[in-house]
């Protein structure tokens, strides 16, 4: 473990000088402070026990790929959201052999510190508790703590289908807005009854229109507060998005983004009628805030079709400093920051001007990984920012040289 090392090392200033003090301007001022000061991880993943001391400003976790350097910032991801970050069931995230998991966290959250445990018996149970008070639902616990990840598939929010977009409004607007998580909820577990009354329906070939009706009556209040949330949200935030990629790509190029949904055209209870015969035949829902889409353009062309490797790496940046920024905005405070493997997905200049970016505003308690000890210290040491840097191994957070 490396504790505030010396500058020794140089990088190109004028990056700096250049991106950071006008990216500056763009973001809001947080009134609170959140990080956590101890981690402590039993059978998650490859750690079977592990307990690390953080540092409130950056953590860097070192080491060769498959040594369980990811798998800590998804112990971080998973005390915020209850879940993997991977999207693995629990079932694949408890330790080989071991039959439940444990996560545990310390975290200064404005002038409290509180205890997060989560216990987890993979198909059995899932608790969460806050200071020794066990959570009634674990959706009550989602946006306590805000969180950010930046991943080396994010680019798949640009480039895969909808749902995928759709996941990445969800998971900002779940932790802004608790009604917006319980409407998502009770709109997916009826959508789900749906589909399974339609399967019903073909296998026993009948149909009962009045059953149907009821599960489309309850689907009506959810869907409609999903679709003006989501409307509003992408209004203010594609104003941040543009901002960043803007700045990032140094003003070349413009960005913008519009959400899409039928329900913004037509009501949601003519569709559902319009609907039922394909529904019957397809066996599923085939109309809905399930099937809405973020458009995103570069220079007026979508980037799914017509972005280079280069804009598609700096929309990714600027998708999720957004995502931090709004809220960092809605919450007061500034959300944890994961930074998985990003310099081996990004060139040199685009990582100089979001470690830039990043270190010298301020944005909080940052934990990155990375294979290359020399290249972290390179970059950070030259901001002279504190940090701690940890060595990964086969599961093991110790000190020393890889």
């Amino acid at each position: 473990m490396r504790r505030h090392p010396e500058p020794g090392h140089s990088v190109s200033k004028s990056l700096f000088l250049l991106v950071a003090p006008a990216l500056s301007l763009t973001f809001a001022q947080s009134a609170f402070i959140l990080h956590i000061e101890q981690l402590q991880l039993t059978n998650f993943k490859n750690y079977e026990q592990q307990t690390i001391t953080c540092s409130p400003h950056v953590n860097c976790f070192v080491g060769l790929n498959g040594m369980g350097k990811t798998n800590l910032l998804d112990a971080v991801y998973y005390l915020c959201m209850t879940r993997s970050h991977t999207g693995l069931t629990d079932a694949n995230v408890v330790r080989h052999g071991a039959d439940f998991f444990r996560l545990e966290a310390m975290i200064q959250k404005n002038e409290k510190r509180d205890k997060v445990v989560a216990k987890v018996v993979p198909r059995k149970k899932k608790e969460f508790e806050k200071n020794e008070v066990l959570y009634p639902r674990l959706a009550d616990h989602i946006g306590a703590y805000p969180v950010v990840i930046i991943a080396p598939n994010d680019t798949n929010i640009i480039l895969e289908s909808s749902e995928v977009r759709r996941r990445f409004l969800d998971n900002t607007l779940s932790q802004l807005d608790p009604i917006y998580l319980y409407s998502l909820l009770s709109y997916n577990k009826i959508l789900e009854q749906r589909n399974a009354l339609l399967k019903q329906f073909a296998e026993r070939r009948s149909f009962n229109q009045q059953l149907l009706a009821t599960y489309d009556a309850q689907l009506l209040d959810p869907a409609q507060y999903l679709c003006d949330k989501r409307q509003d949200f992408v209004q203010s935030f594609c104003k941040i998005l543009q901002k960043m990629y803007e700045l990032i790509s140094l003003h070349r190029e413009s960005v913008d983004c519009r959400y899409e949904s039928r329900l913004l055209e037509t009501n949601y209870e003519q569709l559902l009628k319009e609907n039922v015969e394909k529904d019957r035949a397809l066996q599923r829902t085939t109309t809905g805030i399930h099937k809405d889409d973020l458009q995103l353009k570069i220079n007026g062309y979508p980037a799914r079709q017509f972005a280079s490797q280069g804009q598609l790496k700096s929309l990714v940046l600027s998708l999720k400093l957004a995502q931090y920024d709004i809220l960092r905005r809605e919450k007061k405070m500034q959300p944890l920051l994961l930074l998985d493997d990003i310099f081996d997905k990004l060139d040199k200049t685009r990582v100089s001007q979001l470690l830039a970016l990043l270190l010298e505003q301020s944005f909080g308690q940052i934990f990155i990984t990375d294979t290359d000890e020399h290249r972290v210290t390179e970059i950070i040491t030259h901001l002279n920012s504190p940090f701690l840097q940890f060595y990964i191994e086969n599961g093991k957070v110790g000190k020393g040289e890889l």
